[in-house]
């Protein structure tokens, strides 16, 4: 006698988040694409087209209560492509094709291998407020954005620019985690006034307002400046710092 097993109902809210961390996947594929055929410009802005999909699959998790660990695995993988692989080939297409032969590709392979694992990290190893090393979207906007900029980088440099972003992406450098900020918890004025240099760089600047942007962002965490805690009320900033020290203490 066979025993029919009943197939298990996937509830929409369960398969949404999977559906918008596709289009994440999508932008990296076609990224990868676009800068074999030479189309590094639009190559680069689809990988900043993924962060827009990466920023809504957990919005979209968290309104419907949908969330899983297989949306969480999903979700490293396609960042993996979208902002390890992705600016990889493509900075090895524009700056390093055959320059330097297998060097170059080794450091491309570098700052891809460094994304991956720094996800796993991630999922693994959970650090309150901050990030732990800086995150992997923020490091492929920011090798990216030399492309949208025009920028020309000797091979040399670009090697160094690929190894030292990827060493940042494993490291233990903090960076600040603008997700812990909740409604109502932010500084208005401070949002107003950030959102008002961010206006006004890719106002001035053009093409060169990603690289600008990005680079502050990069910075920061070099100079241990936090944005979640300079970016949230005093009052909930000396809450999450009394909870850290809790944490450490224990």
């Amino acid at each position: 006698m066979k025993i029919m097993k009943r197939r298990r109902h996937i509830p929409f809210r369960e398969i949404a988040p999977n559906m918008v961390t596709s289009g994440n996947l999508l932008c990296g594929m076609l990224s990868l694409i676009l800068a074999i055929h030479g189309s590094f410009v639009p190559a680069a802005w689809l990988i900043f087209a993924a962060v827009f999909f990466d920023f809504m699959d957990g919005k979209v998790a968290r309104s419907l209560g949908g969330g899983s660990q297989f949306g969480l695995e999903f979700d490293s993988l396609a960042d993996v492509v979208s902002f390890g692989v992705a600016p990889a080939v493509l900075l090895y297409i524009v700056y390093l094709k055959g320059f330097l032969g297998v060097s170059g590709a080794l450091v491309a392979s570098f700052f891809a291998l460094c994304g991956a694992l720094r996800l796993a990290r991630f999922n693994v190893v959970h650090v309150t407020g901050h990030f732990q090393g800086i995150p992997i979207p923020a490091a492929g906007l920011f090798v990216a954005s030399f492309v949208i900029a025009g920028v020309h980088l000797p091979p040399w440099v670009t090697m160094a620019l690929l190894a030292a972003t990827g060493a940042l992406m494993i490291s233990s450098v903090p960076y600040g985690n603008l997700k812990g900020i909740k409604k109502g918890q932010g500084d208005r004025k401070k949002f107003l006034l950030l959102t008002s240099l961010m206006v006004a760089i890719f106002v001035f600047l053009r093409s060169a307002g990603p690289l600008a942007a990005i680079s502050i962002y990069v910075i920061s965490g070099l100079v241990r400046f936090d944005w979640g805690k300079w970016l949230s009320l005093p009052v909930v900033a000396s809450d999450e710092l009394n909870e850290d020290e809790t944490v450490e203490d224990h």
